[in-house]
């Protein structure tokens, strides 16, 4: 920000916890300019308990994450919801449903929601989600959830922003093996099956516990709780399990293990997306219409790095 009065305005406002401040800061990490102020913020970060919760379109996720929401605030404590909905691949426009199933919370002052698109971002997150949460935790905020679109091999970045990542799961849904295939075993702390109610639930329970029993586990050992979102039924039982993942994290060290290698990400993730604009802009003045790419990409990356 270049306009020093309105970015003290904005500092000063966010300091007194003013909703509005804080929707100012996500919008300007939604547009890349948030740098300077979480740098000014950055101090006050790591104590809001972050929770992830992810599974495919459909599953339940956003009834879930109001369920738990409405737990944290019967326990006095102050939410922050970042939802990421996928956006369109022609127009990055996204549903945002999150407006409708959390829509009982809105009244709330010390509940903040805000929604996001994925504008094609893998991982399942937008790319200004972790200065979200950033700016979440620092707001204040006891609790930062965050709901992110569905799961698969490149949609597993949500495990290193939350300390705590729950996949959601469907009975019936078809591709529930599948999806327990595709790595997701090994970011799941918790693991919810959802519409408990269902005929097919009880056998998705076994797949998963027999899933598990391959696995080796040398540390926490996910949980798997059955819920049944709309009516409310294993919510508490979904939260014992998260203060129980807390817990361990705490009790063993392994949140600052865990810290440490969120901060990693979030530096490769922001090098590697400066490094990208500036290869973009370096592509976009050659036209090595005589070469091959490996032979051009041989020479931008001796144009622009030391071979050491």
């Amino acid at each position: 920000m270049s306009d020093l009065p309105a970015f003290d305005e904005l500092l000063h406002d966010f300091e007194l916890r003013k909703p509005r401040a804080l929707a100012r800061a996500i919008s300007l990490a939604e547009a890349g300019r948030a740098g300077e102020l979480v740098r000014a913020i950055y101090e006050r970060t790591g104590r809001a308990m972050t929770m992830g919760l992810t599974g495919p379109p459909g599953v339940g996720k956003s009834t879930l994450a109001s369920g738990l929401v409405r737990k944290a605030r019967g326990l006095g404590k102050s939410v922050g919801v970042v939802s990421v909905d996928p956006s369109s691949p022609f127009s990055h426009g996204a549903l945002l449903g999150d407006r409708i199933r959390l829509a009982e919370h809105f009244t709330d002052d010390e509940v903040f929601i805000r929604s996001m698109a994925s504008r094609g971002h893998l991982g399942g997150l937008a790319g200004a989600t972790a200065d979200a949460v950033t700016l979440m935790d620092a707001f204040g905020f006891d609790v930062v959830l965050i709901e992110t679109v569905g799961v698969g091999q490149s949609e597993v970045a949500i495990a290193e922003l939350a300390q705590t990542t729950m996949v959601t799961l469907q009975p019936g849904s078809g591709d529930s093996i599948q999806v327990l295939k595709a790595g997701i075993m090994e970011i799941a702390d918790i693991f919810v099956v959802n519409k408990a109610d269902h005929p097919m639930a009880k056998q998705l329970q076994r797949e998963i516990r027999s899933m598990m029993e391959m696995q080796q586990f040398t540390g926490w050992v996910p949980e798997l709780v059955m819920t049944q979102a709309l009516s409310g039924e294993g919510i508490d039982e979904l939260w014992s399990a998260i203060e129980r993942h807390n817990a361990y994290l705490n009790e063993t060290g392994e949140i600052a293990r865990h810290r440490r290698d969120a901060f990693t990400h979030r530096v490769r993730q922001l090098a590697l997306g400066r490094l990208e604009r500036r290869l973009d802009h370096a592509l976009r003045a050659q036209t090595p219409a005589d070469v091959d790419p490996y032979e051009a990409a041989d020479r931008l990356l001796s144009q622009h790095f030391d071979d050491r």
